[in-house]
């Protein structure tokens, strides 16, 4: 199950049912969950906790020190990553500093496809998908099922929302709230809302009612020139018992940065 050309450190756990490649080597304080699969050329970096059933493809780089020249050593850096993720080619994660809460954290069923990144001190929630080359800079936050399309750029401590869903080379300086799909527009380099994450939404078993209430809160939001103040009004108006309206307007409520307009 361990190749004789992998390298792994007396103080890194790995249990006797995880496959370690040709040419891999785990550092110390790496704790690997049964039943993962770590390719040819994976350098995992300690401290990391990584749960169950993973897959890491060739040449990854995971745990590695952030990329923030205010760290200053492993005592508060730390990577988490869940269980039942695939994470392809390429793919470089960052474990956290203390200035960010002290360790980066993925979830659960996640897909990451080849050359993305996910800096220091990122929350990466479950069922996300990031296609190739999408980047995460430092303190940002994405939330279950969010799809960010090839080379999609996302700027620090930005926020993702549930279901939302970016187009290729998207470049996000905002927050995404949930359910929403942003795109270049031709407009400068910025992305920008273009209308519900439909086809997700059906795919995720969203019923022609929710839909409908959620087209009504896209309007409310972006069609009717209304501050944050009279379109958390609005929303609040639109369904007071629709837990998905709901979720939106706490999203928005909740934001610092500001959404993406």
């Amino acid at each position: 199950m361990i190749h004789p050309t992998a390298i792994i450190h007396p103080e890194a756990h790995v249990p006797a049912e995880v496959e370690v490649g040709a040419y891999s080597v785990i550092g110390a304080g790496v704790r690997i969950g049964q039943g993962s699969q770590i390719g040819p050329h994976v350098v995992i970096h300690g401290p990391a906790v990584i749960g169950e059933r993973n897959r890491f493809f060739q040449f990854c780089s995971i745990g590695a020190d952030p990329q923030d020249k205010k760290y200053r050593g492993k005592a508060d850096s730390l990577l988490e990553i869940g269980s039942d993720n695939t994470v392809r080619e390429y793919v470089s994660i960052n474990r956290g500093t203390a200035g960010g809460g002290g360790k980066t954290v993925i979830g659960d069923h996640n897909w990451i496809m080849a050359c993305a990144h996910i800096a220091h001190d990122c929350r990466v929630g479950n069922h996300t998908v990031f296609a190739n080359h999408a980047t995460l800079a430092g303190h940002v936050s994405i939330e279950d099922f969010v799809t960010l399309g090839g080379f999609t750029g996302v700027h620090q401590f930005c926020r993702l929302g549930r279901y939302s869903f970016t187009a290729i080379s998207s470049v996000i300086v905002k927050d995404v709230p949930p359910y929403i799909r942003v795109a270049n527009k031709g407009k400068g380099n910025r992305a920008q809302p273009a209308g519900l994450n439909l086809e997700g939404l059906k795919r995720a078993g969203f019923d022609p009612a929710t839909l409908k209430l959620l087209r009504e809160a896209y309007k409310i939001v972006y069609r009717k020139g209304l501050g944050k103040k009279a379109a958390l009004a609005a929303l609040a108006g639109l369904a007071p018992e629709s837990e998905s309206v709901d979720l939106l307007k706490n999203f928005i409520a909740a934001s610092e940065r500001g959404i993406i307009r």
